[in-house]
């Protein structure tokens, strides 16, 4: 895998109130632990009201959106085996 100065960025973007987004962040907490990634989470909403509106702008019908090394990887869900595989070329 990666060494510890090169470890994969799993962004996660959310929203307040998402329930799925949640879920997905509960999962990603998980795989965090047993793959290795370092988790980020940004209100796409909050992001906005602060200067940022690109993000919400771009991804705010599709939350919540998971971000890989900072590329679109997936929305809705995680796309595990896909995140896994992945992770596992980088």
């Amino acid at each position: 895998m990666t060494g510890p100065g090169n470890r994969a960025q799993v962004e996660l973007l959310t929203r307040a109130g998402c329930l799925i987004c949640q879920r997905v962040y509960d999962r990603l907490v998980e795989l965090a632990g047993e793959l290795d990634f370092a988790l980020a989470t940004t209100d796409v909403d909050e992001a906005a009201t602060t200067g940022n509106p690109a993000l919400r702008a771009e991804y705010g019908d599709r939350l919540p959106v998971v971000l890989l090394d900072g590329r679109e990887h997936s929305y809705w869900e995680v796309d595990e085996p896909r995140l896994r595989a992945d992770l596992a070329a980088r």
